[in-house]
Formats: C-alpha cells, structure tokens, sequence
C-alpha cells in the first residue's frame, strides 16, 4: 500500500483484514471498485476514511429533524412585546438596587 505525500510516495504496512458483507453491500463494493477501476481495498480504506471524518458530525436528516425541533419550539415561544420586556429588566435593576423587588412576584 502507498501513500502520496505531494509528489512523494511512501510505503505504508498493511494488515490483512477478514470480514463479513450482506450481499448488497459486497455487490456495491464491487461494482464501485470496476467503476473506479481501483482494488476493493482501496474502496474501503477510502469509505472508513470519510466515515471517520464524520464521526461526531450531525447527519443531514439528523441535522434537519433538530432545526424541525427548534422551530417548533420558536413557534411556542410567546412573544412579548420590547416595551414589556424593558419595564421587568429596570424594575429587576432597581430591586437590586435597592435589596429585592418590590412587588409580590
């Protein structure tokens, strides 16, 4: 097995490897191997590769259900109006101005 580095290749030690396929994904594995006219192992080395590049990563579906979630819950999310918002946030800093809030909340 070799690795390119630039324009440099280098020697890389294999492992001889056994395991087990469904017989879709062998045939994909084979089919792909011909298209690319490249070994299997080269396939797989490749697969395992970008696979683990994606590790930790959001799929695009799992991606797209968590934006679905947030907008859901957006969309519950009462509104209140800035004026609203304003006259809580001053009162809480005169409450603490002054050593607790004045009203019974």
């Amino acid at each position: 097995m070799w690795a390119e580095y630039g324009n440099m290749a280098i020697r890389m030690a294999s492992i001889k490897m056994t395991f087990s396929l469904d017989e879709a994904t062998a045939a994909r594995l084979d089919r792909t191997a011909k298209e690319l006219r490249r070994p299997k192992s080269h396939i797989v080395r490749e697969a395992i590769e970008e696979y683990t590049d994606r590790v930790g990563r959001l799929s695009e579906s799992e991606r797209r259900r968590l934006l679905d979630v947030l907008d859901t819950h957006m969309a519950a999310m009462p509104v209140t109006p800035a004026e609203d918002v304003e006259a809580e946030l001053e009162e809480i800093r005169r409450s603490r101005h002054e050593g607790g809030r004045r009203s019974g909340r």
